[in-house]
Protein backbone atom coordinates (compact mmCIF):
# COMPACT_ATOMS: atom_id res chain seq x y z
CA UNK A 1 0.00 0.00 0.00
CA UNK A 2 1.64 3.70 -0.95
CA UNK A 3 2.14 5.65 1.83
CA UNK A 4 -0.08 9.01 2.59
CA UNK A 5 0.78 12.08 1.50
CA UNK A 6 0.69 15.04 3.98
CA UNK A 7 -1.04 18.08 2.24
CA UNK A 8 -0.88 21.00 2.97
CA UNK A 9 -3.98 23.04 2.88
CA UNK A 10 -2.24 26.14 3.40
CA UNK A 11 0.10 26.41 1.05
CA UNK A 12 -1.62 24.48 -1.65
CA UNK A 13 -4.30 27.61 -1.22
CA UNK A 14 -1.71 30.20 -1.71
CA UNK A 15 -0.13 28.59 -4.83
CA UNK A 16 -3.40 28.21 -6.06
CA UNK A 17 -3.63 31.75 -5.04
CA UNK A 18 -0.43 33.10 -6.95
CA UNK A 19 -1.48 30.99 -10.03
CA UNK A 20 -4.62 32.71 -10.45
CA UNK A 21 -3.18 35.86 -9.93
CA UNK A 22 -1.00 35.52 -13.02
CA UNK A 23 -3.72 34.23 -15.08
CA UNK A 24 -5.90 36.97 -14.47
CA UNK A 25 -2.99 39.21 -15.13
CA UNK A 26 -2.47 38.35 -18.51
CA UNK A 27 -6.08 39.04 -19.36
CA UNK A 28 -7.43 41.77 -21.89
CA UNK A 29 -10.06 42.72 -18.82
CA UNK A 30 -10.30 42.45 -15.28
CA UNK A 31 -13.06 39.80 -14.62
CA UNK A 32 -15.43 40.62 -12.60
CA UNK A 33 -17.64 38.21 -9.75
CA UNK A 34 -21.04 39.52 -9.51
CA UNK A 35 -22.39 38.84 -5.80
CA UNK A 36 -26.22 38.46 -4.77
CA UNK A 37 -26.47 38.25 -0.97
CA UNK A 38 -30.60 37.96 -0.60
CA UNK A 39 -31.27 38.38 3.14
CA UNK A 40 -29.14 39.49 6.13
CA UNK A 41 -27.90 36.38 7.85
CA UNK A 42 -24.61 37.05 9.45
CA UNK A 43 -22.64 33.96 8.09
CA UNK A 44 -24.02 34.90 4.79
CA UNK A 45 -22.72 38.39 4.78
CA UNK A 46 -18.83 37.35 5.92
CA UNK A 47 -18.84 34.43 3.33
CA UNK A 48 -19.86 37.40 0.25
CA UNK A 49 -17.45 39.38 1.93
CA UNK A 50 -14.94 36.74 2.19
CA UNK A 51 -15.30 36.19 -1.71
CA UNK A 52 -15.12 39.73 -2.30
CA UNK A 53 -11.70 39.67 -0.53
CA UNK A 54 -10.70 36.40 -2.65
CA UNK A 55 -11.47 38.13 -5.94
CA UNK A 56 -9.12 41.22 -5.02
CA UNK A 57 -6.53 39.25 -4.02
CA UNK A 58 -6.18 37.74 -7.02
CA UNK A 59 -6.79 41.02 -8.97
CA UNK A 60 -10.53 40.90 -10.14
CA UNK A 61 -13.21 42.46 -9.03
CA UNK A 62 -16.13 42.14 -7.25
CA UNK A 63 -20.11 43.81 -7.57
CA UNK A 64 -22.04 43.35 -4.58
CA UNK A 65 -25.30 43.09 -4.58
CA UNK A 66 -27.57 43.46 -1.35
CA UNK A 67 -31.63 42.70 -1.64
CA UNK A 68 -34.03 41.80 0.93
CA UNK A 69 -34.61 38.34 2.77
CA UNK A 70 -38.60 39.08 0.85
CA UNK A 71 -36.85 38.99 -2.95
CA UNK A 72 -39.16 37.21 -4.51
CA UNK A 73 -37.69 34.36 -6.79
CA UNK A 74 -39.32 36.18 -10.12
CA UNK A 75 -37.57 39.65 -9.20
CA UNK A 76 -34.37 37.32 -8.44
CA UNK A 77 -34.04 35.76 -11.94
CA UNK A 78 -34.71 39.81 -13.67
CA UNK A 79 -31.54 40.28 -11.09
CA UNK A 80 -29.36 37.40 -12.59
CA UNK A 81 -30.51 38.27 -16.02
CA UNK A 82 -29.16 41.43 -16.22
CA UNK A 83 -26.22 40.18 -14.86
CA UNK A 84 -25.98 37.63 -17.67
CA UNK A 85 -26.52 39.94 -20.05
CA UNK A 86 -23.79 42.32 -18.96
CA UNK A 87 -20.59 41.48 -20.76
CA UNK A 88 -18.65 43.10 -18.36
CA UNK A 89 -19.42 40.13 -15.41
CA UNK A 90 -17.74 36.64 -15.59
CA UNK A 91 -19.64 34.84 -12.62
CA UNK A 92 -22.10 35.35 -10.57
CA UNK A 93 -22.67 33.79 -6.67
CA UNK A 94 -25.70 33.90 -5.47
CA UNK A 95 -26.23 33.56 -1.63
CA UNK A 96 -30.17 32.60 -1.16
CA UNK A 97 -31.45 31.52 2.56
CA UNK A 98 -33.71 28.61 1.98
CA UNK A 99 -37.49 29.38 1.75
CA UNK A 100 -39.83 27.39 4.13
CA UNK A 101 -42.97 28.47 1.74
CA UNK A 102 -43.26 25.95 -1.51
CA UNK A 103 -44.45 28.77 -3.40
CA UNK A 104 -41.53 30.27 -4.15
CA UNK A 105 -38.74 28.04 -3.44
CA UNK A 106 -35.51 28.14 -4.81
CA UNK A 107 -35.70 25.06 -7.60
CA UNK A 108 -36.45 28.15 -10.04
CA UNK A 109 -33.40 29.28 -9.90
CA UNK A 110 -31.40 26.58 -11.59
CA UNK A 111 -31.64 29.38 -14.70
CA UNK A 112 -30.24 28.47 -18.26
CA UNK A 113 -27.29 30.69 -17.81
CA UNK A 114 -25.92 29.02 -14.71
CA UNK A 115 -26.41 25.69 -17.07
CA UNK A 116 -24.11 27.28 -20.11
CA UNK A 117 -21.79 28.51 -17.40
CA UNK A 118 -21.02 25.13 -16.25
CA UNK A 119 -20.46 24.49 -19.55
CA UNK A 120 -17.64 27.22 -20.05
CA UNK A 121 -19.80 29.25 -22.13
CA UNK A 122 -19.63 33.28 -22.60
CA UNK A 123 -18.59 34.76 -19.32
CA UNK A 124 -16.88 31.30 -17.89
CA UNK A 125 -13.08 31.51 -17.00
CA UNK A 126 -12.11 28.88 -18.79
CA UNK A 127 -8.81 27.90 -18.52
CA UNK A 128 -6.63 30.44 -20.54
CA UNK A 129 -3.21 28.56 -19.81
Amino acid sequence: MAEPILLDGKALAAKIREDLKARVAKLDARPILATILVGDAPASATYVKMKGKACESIGMDSRRIELPASTQTDALLRIIDELNKDPTVHGILLQHPVHPRGDDAPDGLIHDSARRHARGGRGALADSR
